[in-house]
């Protein structure tokens, strides 16, 4: 699933190509998406001005004023920019036509992801509204992972991919976050000190901003606005790495499986 680096990494590449375009057309050859897609949605879009697109979570947010329309790209969703579009394959679902030529197309194996229609205020909407901090914002601090989770159980892993505590830090990114901080990911969240907390934002930055600048990771399907693979994968220290050696001291990478996926460590660097 495309994780906050793959998002952002779409959101760069789209926005120099559709910021201040008029929406000429748009064409849903299949509206069966997680959610259909809203069958007025070409009526509310067309002849309006993309102001600008954001990024909250893993959404990606097309500003349209005084409305937003909201693109999630689900397990296997991607969106591309063409100046001159081929044919259609298989699972492309939707073009989205500027005035001037510009397509962005959405092609989805899966159909896991959606589109939504929001009116103001955007941030109401309940797949947005609950919502924790972003991982750059300062409200993500020691202080307040120490105060969220100084009552949680469950293991650190878990907790620093519940998008209510952080947005954004799927699988792959807390496990290479949680190696770096040196936490090793079955501790329960509530047993970690503040020390260690602070060092875990640091990681959690630090492996995101790399992850945006390798334009993220792709393991099966994710390319980006231009089709491109990202190559953050290549850098991973723990991840996928089970019965590796360690980069770092040499000890073999374990696994174990925390709420059903995946989660690699290495014991020797993470206590």
């Amino acid at each position: 699933m495309p994780e906050l680096p793959e998002v952002e990494t779409t959101r760069r590449g789209i926005a120099p190509w559709v910021v201040g375009k008029r929406i000429a057309a748009l064409n849903v050859y299949d509206s069966r998406l997680r959610w259909p897609v809203p069958s007025d949605l070409s009526h509310r879009l067309v002849g309006h001005i993309i102001d600008a697109i954001d990024r909250r979570s893993k959404y990606l947010l097309f500003r349209i004023s005084p409305n937003t329309l909201l693109v999630h790209l689900g397990m296997t969703g991607s969106l591309r920019v063409y100046g001159a579009p081929p044919p259609r394959r298989a699972h492309d679902h939707v073009d989205l036509v500027l005035a001037d030529g510009t397509l962005v197309r959405y092609n989805d194996p899966r159909r896991f992801g959606s589109m939504h229609w929001l009116p103001p205020p955007a941030d109401a909407h309940p797949l947005l509204a609950r919502l924790g901090p972003e991982p750059f914002d300062d409200a993500f601090n020691a202080m307040y992972l120490w105060q969220t989770l100084r009552r949680r159980s469950a293991a650190i892993k878990l907790a620093l991919m519940d998008n209510f505590v952080v947005v954004g830090v799927g699988n792959i990114y807390a496990s290479e976050s949680l190696f770096r901080a040196g936490i090793r990911p079955t501790i329960p969240a509530h047993r970690i000190s503040r020390p260690r907390l602070a060092r875990l934002v640091d990681a959690v930055r630090a492996v995101l901003i790399e992850a945006i600048a390798k334009g993220g990771s792709t393991l099966r399907d994710y390319v980006d606005a231009r089709g491109e693979p990202g190559y953050f994968q290549l850098d991973y220290f723990v991840y996928g790495r089970e019965g590796q050696h360690c980069r770092v001291c040499a000890t073999t990478i374990r696994q174990r499986r925390l709420g059903g996926r995946a989660s690699f460590y290495c014991p020797t660097c993470q206590r």
